[in-house]
């Protein structure tokens, strides 16, 4: 199966080094990649895991 994710954005909080990461979206899914190495591979999630994936990220609760 081929995904043809769209809209790829990087994040608002990647830094100057380099660092950073963006997400595309396709239908009820999202993707994450790294965008050092676009090619490296996608993690896919459906929204409901990124949204939530998101609020955990800006509670600052992942550590």
């Amino acid at each position: 199966m081929t995904l043809h994710l769209k809209g790829w954005r990087k994040s608002t909080y990647s830094g100057a080094q380099g660092g950073c990461v963006e997400v595309g979206h396709c239908a009820d899914i999202v993707g994450i990649r790294d965008t050092k190495n676009r090619d490296g591979g996608t993690l896919i999630v459906d929204r409901a895991v990124f949204g939530a994936l998101l609020s955990l990220v800006k509670a600052d609760s992942l550590r």
